[in-house]
């Protein structure tokens, strides 16, 4: 594969990913998705980069901020619209909703609204592969605001010291809600993970679809090798707010001028011309799992309690 033919891949999906969000922002109001979302609109190049490189029997626990990783590690876009929807066929039947996406068929092992909660799970899964003697890799991904929790600390401490395949991917958006990482953080993330003796790279522009990838997958590899674990910090930019389709700028915690420098260097906003040609074809797919989604009936009363144990 070329070097042009690897970036159009690469801008395919994460277009997917943008487009099938700006279609949940114009369903949103009608009020048939159920649940609250949590877009990832402006940070699709960490999970695109992120999934390169893994192989389907590796496994992702990611954050509630998850459609992005849910598509990009392969789940069905039929599935999770009919999740968003609450009924039966969704991925998780219709219980979970947008904050807990799961797709064990291609490794996502799940999602959680509990903030730092999925890398303790991240860990656990890499101990395991361990023990059972799996060549398989294990990522964790969290945002900044995770690694203020209590369990964050102890999950790298304990990952270190019993060297485990798990690769701990830091999307750091500089925001917790409204809080600013200046705000609530005395420490630097990537020195503090240092301390644990854990190899840590610092990827500044998060929006450059090419170098995300290289260089996630070249740690992706140096943990399949090594089997030991390694931390990459990416910062990044959401444009939408916290928890919704709308925009925040009114809340006076960040500024317009941010937001326009980040989409400055969006590829996503500066090759209208490779979208233009590209989003039929997505379009299309969309419109099909929307239309499954609409038309799938919701839970019956029976699953009520079904995989309760």
């Amino acid at each position: 594969m070329t070097d042009a033919q690897r970036f159009r891949e690469l801008f395919y999906q994460a277009l997917r990913i943008r487009l099938v969000e700006e279609r949940i922002i114009a369903l949103y109001p009608s009020d048939v998705i159920q649940s609250p979302v949590h877009l990832s609109i402006g940070q699709e190049a960490v999970a695109v980069g992120a999934c390169q490189e893994l192989e389907k029997t590796d496994l992702i626990f990611c954050t509630y901020r998850s459609h992005a990783f849910y598509l990009a590690k392969g789940g069905n876009l039929k599935e999770m619209f009919a999740e968003l929807y609450g009924k039966v066929t969704g991925c998780a039947r219709g219980k979970a909703g947008s904050m807990h996406l799961t797709a064990p068929e291609v490794g996502l092992m799940g999602s959680s609204a509990v903030v730092a909660s999925t890398i303790p799970h991240a860990v656990g899964a890499a101990l395991a592969a361990k023990h059972l003697g799996k060549d398989q890799v294990v990522m964790a991904v969290f945002g900044d605001g995770a690694t203020e929790e209590g369990v964050y600390h102890e999950s790298l401490n304990f990952a270190v010291l019993h060297r485990l395949p798990v690769l701990f991917l830091c999307e750091n958006n500089g925001l917790a809600v409204h809080s600013s990482q200046s705000a609530r953080q005395r420490y630097a993330i990537l020195e503090h993970a240092r301390s644990y003796g854990l190899s840590a790279q610092h990827i500044a522009d998060g929006y450059d679809l090419e170098n995300v990838a290289d260089t996630i997958s070249g740690l992706v590899r140096r943990v399949r090798q090594i089997r030991e674990p390694v931390f990459v910090e990416i910062r990044t930019y959401r444009y939408k707010e916290h928890v919704g389709p709308g925009e925040d700028f009114h809340c006076g915690y960040r500024q317009r001028e941010e937001w326009w420098s980040w989409k400055q260097r969006d590829p996503l906003e500066q090759h209208p011309d490779l979208r233009d040609m590209m989003q039929p074809s997505i379009i299309k797919e969309i419109d099909e799992a929307v239309e499954f989604a609409r038309a799938s009936p919701f839970p019956p009363e029976e699953e009520l309690l079904r995989d309760v144990v």
